[in-house]
């Protein structure tokens, strides 16, 4: 009785089945490694846009020719489009669709005089490049500081 499996024409394609599958896990690790850095990589610039808000907006505080936030002499009042402005310019950098980022300012004591805290939030929803709607993740991030000037 003769052994199948020593028959070249029985193994025909078995190194192209091995290879097929082989590319497939691997193209699948590579492109879901590309995915976790391109969502960390806008994690990181997200929180940099809200760093970057909070910035600006205790610079710009009362004492301030361009003063940002609630007093009645400030030029930038609800809901703060020279603050919003900073956080859209510098989330930008995150090769995202940005339309759907949400920036909200706070001026915790209703004023913008020197001493008193502000806090930028934003919030958006990740979408990673392969669209499916069970991974868009929400992201919430905020900042918080004292204004300065």
């Amino acid at each position: 009785m003769k052994d199948l499996g020593q028959e070249p024409g029985h193994q025909r394609g078995q190194a192209s089945l091995e290879l097929l599958i082989t590319f497939i896990v691997a193209f699948s690790l590579v492109f879901g490694l590309f995915e976790l850095c391109m969502f960390t990589y806008t994690c990181s610039i997200l929180n940099d846009a809200v760093e970057e808000g909070v910035r600006y907006a205790i610079m710009h505080g009362t004492d301030s020719s361009q003063c940002s936030g609630p007093d009645a002499g400030c030029a930038d009042q609800s809901p703060y489009a020279n603050v919003q402005a900073v956080v859209n310019n510098a989330a930008s950098a995150s090769l995202h669709n940005l339309s759907g980022l949400t920036v909200t300012v706070t001026y915790s004591n209703a004023t913008a005089a020197i001493g008193n805290p502000v806090s930028v939030a934003v919030a958006y929803n990740y979408v990673p490049i392969l669209n499916f709607a069970s991974l868009q993740y929400p992201l919430r991030l905020s900042s918080q500081g004292q204004i300065l000037f």
